[in-house]
């Protein structure tokens, strides 16, 4: 009686090891994410917190961190002492990179559904043809799209760069949807066809609201890609079409190098991705873990 009495205690005692050696992997899996995090977040406080000082105290080695805050450097950025307004930049920005995340969201779902839902011949050629399109380093195909803008006279034109963007981005929206549609039930998409819904009331109807994640996951990928491209609308545009990552360009001057308003105006120009990102941050999560969990 006593040595059965003794052999569920001591397997329960080693039932616990495993859970608290899981316990124990888990913090420390957690202290290093903390440090991961706070890692990457330090460049953005140093940047923010240089932008409130002035160009003497954020030109100092080492730098002062109880230096006096001032917002000389947002007026400056702002046009306050006489220089070139942002605004315009930031609007063509804004209109490049929704303009051409829309277009993107309306080519990329049909073609995402034709690739998961309804598979067309040979779909994984097609998923690698798309992928395909963006191993060509862009500088390749600066000259050519160039001397097309100067032929049709779009050079500093911003639906210019909502075409492009446009191309650039549907490849891997399309490859990123397609995995996400895949995850719709098709029994649902079936019983709307009975119902007499056509494939536009489908995409709209069914199948975006069941992929909305991915979806959003998507289109901020797609956001940021636009809002942060730099060389081609650095080659393409002059005057009018300038885009915030060029007009952010234009305080490396020959006087030097001014950087109180640098920061000033960087995280001025983050801020849109930062708060899309933050307002979406739910959905993008689920979107890009869509799938990995059964």
């Amino acid at each position: 009686m006593s040595a059965t009495a003794v052999r569920p205690a001591a397997t329960g005692t080693t039932g616990t090891k495993p859970v608290r050696a899981r316990r124990k992997a888990g913090a420390g899996l957690g202290l290093v994410a903390w440090l991961a995090g706070i890692v990457f977040f330090l460049p953005i406080a140093w940047m923010a917190l240089t932008s409130f000082h002035s160009e003497e105290d954020a030109a100092t080695n080492p730098p002062s961190f109880a230096a006096s805050l001032t917002l000389d450097g947002y007026r400056e950025f702002f046009g306050a002492g006489g220089g070139a307004s942002p605004w315009p930049a930031l609007i063509n920005s804004a209109v490049a990179s929704v303009a051409s995340t829309l277009l993107v969201l309306l080519l990329a779902l049909p073609a995402a559904y034709a690739l998961s839902i309804r598979p067309v011949k040979k779909w994984t050629d097609v998923l690698f043809f798309f992928l395909s399109t963006k191993m060509l380093p862009v500088v390749a195909g600066l000259l050519p799209i160039y001397l097309f803008a100067k032929n049709t006279d779009m050079l500093d034109n911003i639906w210019l760069l909502v075409i492009l963007y446009t191309s650039m981005n549907l490849p891997i929206a399309v490859w990123m949807m397609q995995s996400f549609l895949a995850e719709v039930p098709v029994a649902i998409i079936e019983a709307a066809r009975v119902d007499g819904a056509r494939l536009p009331t489908i995409l709209a109807r069914v199948v975006a609201p069941i992929a909305l994640p991915g979806i959003a996951a998507t289109s901020l990928i797609c956001f940021i890609f636009s809002w942060n491209e730099l060389l081609f609308a650095r080659v393409l545009t002059g005057v009018v079409a300038e885009t915030a990552p060029v007009f952010l360009t234009g305080f490396i001057t020959s006087q030097g190098l001014f950087l109180a308003k640098v920061c000033a105006a960087s995280l001025v120009i983050s801020l849109p991705v930062l708060a899309a990102g933050f307002a979406a941050q739910d959905k993008l999560v689920q979107g890009l873990s869509l799938g990995a969990v059964k």
